[in-house]
């Protein structure tokens, strides 16, 4: 079910456009594409984000999803932000939670409370669904990401340290 959310200035007042935060269907797959690329430049990557729209489609609405994805409107309905997730698990706590993959947020739009609209949308379907965390990674330079998520209350899981295999190295491990 899609939320609505309204930011409040400290008067009590609206303080921007209400938002829609809603479902991807097919149809978004082209918008969310395109962001992913923004993103992808925004972190200094743009070579890594080699993902074709097609795979995105798959992953998102074939046969057997791999990831969820919900998107930030604006108050004229335009696609300002979205949030890519899919489950995981927990064998401590033997439940599923979510693994946000992205949470992007367009320049433009940044400060208005889509990030925090969306993911206050994956926390309330990680209550609704008995889900126990809500978990993602940030980049260690990125400390208005880091800011905006500490006040919202997340804390660093500082002593693990993520490790990934790809390209070669995960071919000649998988031979």
């Amino acid at each position: 079910m899609p939320g609505m959310y309204s930011a409040r200035a400290p008067s009590g007042r609206t303080a921007y456009a209400v938002r829609m935060i809603r479902s991807a269907v097919p149809a978004d797959v082209p918008v969310i594409h395109t962001m992913i690329r923004e993103l992808a430049e925004y972190e200094r990557a743009p070579e890594e984000a080699r993902a074709t729209e097609e795979q995105l489609h798959e992953a998102l609405f074939g046969d057997r999803p791999a990831a969820y994805a919900h998107l930030a409107e604006d108050a004229d309905g335009n696609p300002v932000g979205f949030a890519l997730w899919f489950l995981n698990f927990s064998t401590w706590r033997g439940v599923h939670g979510i693994y946000l993959e992205d949470l992007y947020v367009r320049p433009a739009a940044r400060g208005g409370g889509h990030g925090k609209a969306l993911l206050t949308e994956l926390a309330r379907l990680c209550v609704e669904r008995g889900y126990e965390r809500l978990e993602w990674s940030v980049l260690n330079w990125n400390t208005p990401s880091i800011a905006f998520y500490e006040a919202l209350g997340a804390r660093p899981q500082d002593e693990w340290t993520v490790y990934r295999l790809t390209d070669d190295a995960l071919k000649a491990l998988g031979a």
